[in-house]
């Protein structure tokens, strides 16, 4: 029986690794066991921070919305508009209104006049 080599496999997993590696600083895009250890935690970042994405686009968008509400109303806060539009049954979520606020401010003060009216005086 001959012996069985795994040469082809390992060589293949190496590059692989390697390949991920390509760009890094120094020995980590060079020696495989350094760049298995980068490559590893380059994946956890990225997963880790596919959330954190999400929690910035959020907080921008309500910068963006704060800032245009209080340029249209100055006595108008972030959190009072949004109680507005849920009193006035506006289901826009905080996406679409930032992108209003920005590039529709005709259609974004029309949304802020109707929250303010339903807003109790």
């Amino acid at each position: 029986m001959s012996r069985v080599t795994s040469g082809k496999v390992t060589h293949a997993r190496h590059r692989k690794v390697v390949k991920a590696a390509k760009g890094y600083y120094g020995a980590r895009s060079r020696n495989f066991r350094t760049a298995t250890q980068a490559v590893d935690k380059a994946n956890q970042y990225a997963t880790r921070d596919r959330k954190v994405r999400k929690r910035n686009f959020r907080a921008l968008w309500i910068q963006r919305i704060n800032a245009a509400v209080r340029e249209i109303d100055p006595g108008l806060t972030y959190s009072r508009f949004i109680h507005g539009l849920a009193l006035a049954g506006i289901e826009v979520d905080r996406k679409v209104l930032a992108d209003l606020a920005v590039h529709e401010p005709a259609a974004f003060g029309q949304i802020v006049s109707q929250a303010r009216a339903a807003m109790p005086a």
